[in-house]
Parts: C-alpha cells; sequence; structure tokens
C-alpha cells in the first residue's frame, strides 16, 4: 500500500500550536471515526488534534497518570470540542489497561521515559486491531537529558518498530523544536493478528 506524506516545516523559532499538532498527525489519519486512544496524552495537546482529524463520531480514550492535566485536557475539550466521546482514564498506560480493541494509537512525546521501548512498544501493538495505527511523536535524536531521558530518532524507530510487531514505519512530518533540534511524526501498522 503507498501512501503520500506531507512534511512539515515550521521555522525555529516557532512554538508549535494546535495546527502544527494536526499537522503532525495529519497525514496518518485516513478516515474519521473509530476507536482511538493517546497513550500518555498529558494536558491534551495531541488529543485536541486527533479529535479534529477523527470527528465527533470517534470514541478516544485519553491515557494519563497525572490528574490535574486530566481536568485541564476535559476543559480544552469542553472549549474546542463539546461534542465529542473523550473518555478520559488517570491510569499508566504501561499497565494493564481496559480497552476496547483499537483502530489507532497516538504517543506524543512519553516514549522517551522508557529504557526498554521495544517491550512498551509491544505492550501498545496489544491493544490494535490488525492493521491498527500506532502514530508516535518523538523528538528526533538519540541521546537526552534529565527532561527526556530516552528519545529515540526516526532512524531507531525504524529498526526497533519490526523487533515489536509493527510493519516498516513510514516518517509523516517533522517540525523543528527549540529543544533538542526537531520532532518527528512516524506510522507503523500491527501487522500481527
Amino acid at each position: 500500500m503507498t501512501k503520500n506524506y506531507s512534511f512539515v516545516v515550521r521555522p525555529l523559532s516557532s512554538v508549535m500550536n494546535h495546527t502544527d499538532h494536526v499537522n503532525l498527525l495529519r497525514p496518518a489519519i485516513a478516515q474519521q471515526g473509530g476507536v482511538w486512544a493517546d497513550f500518555g496524552s498529558g494536558s491534551g495537546a495531541f488529543t485536541l488534534a486527533l479529535r479534529e482529524l477523527v470527528g465527533a463520531d470517534a470514541e478516544i480514550f485519553s491515557i494519563d497518570q497525572d490528574a490535574g492535566r486530566l481536568r485541564e485536557q476535559e476543559r480544552a475539550f469542553q472549549r474546542m470540542f463539546p461534542e465529542s466521546n473523550l473518555l478520559v482514564l488517570g491510569a499508566d498506560f504501561s499497565r494493564e489497561l481496559k480497552l476496547p480493541p483499537l483502530d489507532g494509537i497516538v504517543m506524543a512525546n512519553a516514549l522517551h521515559y522508557f529504557r526498554d521501548k521495544e517491550k512498551l512498544l509491544k505492550h501498545a501493538r496489544g491493544f490494535l486491531k490488525p492493521r491498527g495505527i500506532f502514530i508516535l511523536v518523538e523528538y528526533n535524536v538519540d541521546a537526552g537529558n534529565m527532561w527526556v531521558p530516552y528519545p529515540l530518532s526516526f532512524e531507531t524507530f525504524q529498526k526497533l518498530a519490526p523487533r515489536a510487531g509493527f510493519g516498516e514505519p513510514r516518517l509523516l512530518a517533522k517540525a523543528p523544536s527549540n529543544f533538542l533540534r526537531e520532532f518527528y511524526a512516524a506510522a507503523a501498522w500491527n501487522d500481527q493478528s
């Protein structure tokens, strides 16, 4: 299956906003609806972008451990998308979760907190339907710091995803960052049922 992907590039001095978040995810989302999850959703920047792309009929599970950030996210949804099927879960997404089979998962700026990324990716893949999509947004570097301890470049993700049972990842977009060079968005599909 051949897909066309667009690349988003913003000036280095810019700060990412809602449109930037949407543009990072847009190349991977072919249709509205479905059942989705945002693992490590925080205050919901990418959950809101996901909602814009999948529409009001989609069911979205927003999962994060920080109750305060989840409340902030719920307020943002009430302002921007009051007609939504948002289910907020205060939980650790790296542990067992009771979720229905998912059409897609977004994980933005969360994988870099885990040393054993292959184990976490296998865990996430277990929630996806066959051919379900995993969308990763991360810093495009392999050396971190105390705030981003274990980042992974797209090149590293290309090697890691197949070992976790995904098909070959596709680079979707890049966006400059004032912190750790740039972000990338990539997609990988669950090749195993």
